[in-house]
C-alpha cells in the first residue's frame, strides 16, 4: 500500500511540473495591450502609436525566400502601423509578443505564413491611404487572409 501511494504521488508530482512547464512564462502576469477587447479572441496589440522608437526589424538579406524577403522589408517600413496590429497566429501565448512588429524583430515571422501576410495587408493598406485602427479591424475580420502572395515571388516585389 506504501508503494503505490508513493507512486501515485510521483505521478502526481510529475504532471504537476510538466503542466508547469507547459504554460508559457509570463501568461498570467502580462497585462492586456488591448484592454478595449473584453475576450481573448483578439490577440494583444498596441491602440495607441508608439511614443517612443521601435525596435528594428531583421534584415531582409538574412533570408533567401522572395515572400520572406519582401515581408520583412516591407515590415520595416511600416513598423509603427505593425506596432498596434493584433497577430493571429497567437504568438502573444506562446512568445510573449504584444503586437505583429515583434514577429519581425526576430525570425519568428520567417517561419509563420500568418505573420508574413498580416505584414504584407498592413503595407497594402498603408500605401490605401488606411488607418492604423482601420487596418487593425480588418485583420480582425481576417481580410489579411486574402493577400496575393504571387506578388511577393521576386525580390524587390513591386506591389
Amino acid at each position: 500500500m506504501m508503494i503505490r501511494r508513493g507512486l501515485v504521488s510521483a505521478f502526481l508530482l510529475c504532471a504537476a511540473t510538466v503542466a508547469l512547464l507547459l504554460v508559457p512564462f509570463g501568461a498570467t502576469s502580462a497585462p492586456q495591450q488591448n484592454s478595449a477587447q473584453a475576450d481573448d479572441s483578439v490577440p494583444a496589440y498596441h491602440a495607441q502609436p508608439p511614443t517612443g522608437e521601435l525596435p528594428q526589424t531583421m534584415d531582409p538579406a538574412e533570408f533567401d525566400h522572395p515572400v520572406v524577403k519582401n515581408a520583412y522589408a516591407l515590415a520595416g517600413k511600416v513598423k509603427k502601423v505593425l506596432y498596434q496590429q493584433p497577430c493571429y497566429c497567437h504568438c502573444d501565448k506562446g512568445h510573449g509578443h504584444t503586437a505583429l512588429l515583434d514577429c519581425f524583430t526576430s525570425k519568428h515571422g520567417s517561419m509563420c505564413n500568418i505573420c508574413m501576410a498580416e505584414a504584407i495587408y498592413s503595407y497594402e493598406q498603408t500605401r490605401k491611404g488606411k488607418t492604423p485602427a482601420q487596418i487593425r479591424e480588418a485583420i480582425i475580420r481576417g481580410e489579411w487572409q486574402h493577400v496575393d502572395g504571387n506578388k511577393y515571388m521576386t525580390y524587390p516585389a513591386n506591389p
